[in-house]
């Protein structure tokens, strides 16, 4: 398995402000208010519920008793909590919240390695608005998905993952060639983000065609697919351009003469 681990920073020069308080507060609302993922009913209460969105109206259920099929034991599912605001919001509050640590940690490393670069190229605004629109967009990719596959509407959703694809797309178009650094096995390698990225959407694709043949796993592939073609399509529309580097100071000059001259 390849797994990205961190990216060429050379070029930056902004601290990414917004990217690290993204990572905080998704940090903060699982720890806090989704206590480790102990706090179901804050989480059924502010997850996307697909039926929700089509209808336009809070859906409340009871919990019910669940098999897993793989190791047969049986669990309770907690029922649809009253949502105490309106029924779409809750596509951007869901992007805040996620179903478990690795879930959280998964998102927030692809966020920290990819999101900084973004930020340094838009800006810290552009930057916010672009992460905030793919996320809804993949929560609407979801909710037309589970119509149109007819999966049950029912079934929350919640993650960052949605905007996070969103990031990785305008990374994409942005930075085809960037090197990437990724862990496979015990070994480090550089690789052309349009590798790291393009396996990583292809795997999302074939999951996705995976999850209407009825092998799911639970996991909102259509949300991943839906951000990814978000951002990629978007960027263009946020992109200001490469900024320019700051203006070094007297100590930078001197310091940069100096080497020049030995």
């Amino acid at each position: 398995m390849l797994l990205p681990i961190g990216d060429d920073n050379s070029d930056r020069h902004i601290t990414p402000i917004v990217t690290w308080a993204l990572i905080a507060v998704n940090i903060g609302v699982f720890v806090f208010l989704q206590g480790l993922g102990s706090n179901a009913a804050f989480t059924y209460a502010f997850s996307t519920v697909p039926g929700e969105i089509l209808s336009n109206r809070d859906i409340i259920t009871e919990g019910k008793l669940v098999r897993d099929l793989a190791s047969g034991q049986v669990f309770e599912m907690p029922g649809l909590q009253p949502t105490p605001i309106p029924v779409y919001l809750t596509m951007l509050t869901s992007m805040f919240m996620h179903g478990s640590i690795g879930h959280l940690a998964g998102n927030m490393l692809y966020l920290w390695i990819f999101g900084d670069n973004l930020e340094n190229r838009l800006g810290h605004l552009r930057y916010l608005l672009f992460y905030l629109l793919c996320g809804i967009i993949a929560s609407l990719s979801h909710v037309i998905f589970t119509q149109v596959t007819g999966a049950d509407p029912l079934i929350p959703s919640l993650g960052a993952s949605g905007a996070i694809s969103g990031i990785m797309g305008g990374y994409l178009l942005l930075f085809p060639r960037r090197r990437v650094n990724a862990l496979l096995g015990w070994f480090i390698i550089a690789i052309p983000s349009w590798v790291a990225l393009g396996m990583w959407i292809l795997l999302q694709v074939v999951s996705g065609f995976g999850s209407i043949a009825g092998q799911s796993d639970g996991v909102a592939y259509a949300a991943h697919i839906g951000g990814f073609a978000a951002g990629f399509l978007l960027i263009k529309f946020f992109d200001r351009g490469a900024p320019t580097p700051p203006t070094p100071t007297r100590k930078q000059q001197w310091v940069y003469r100096r080497q020049a001259r030995n």
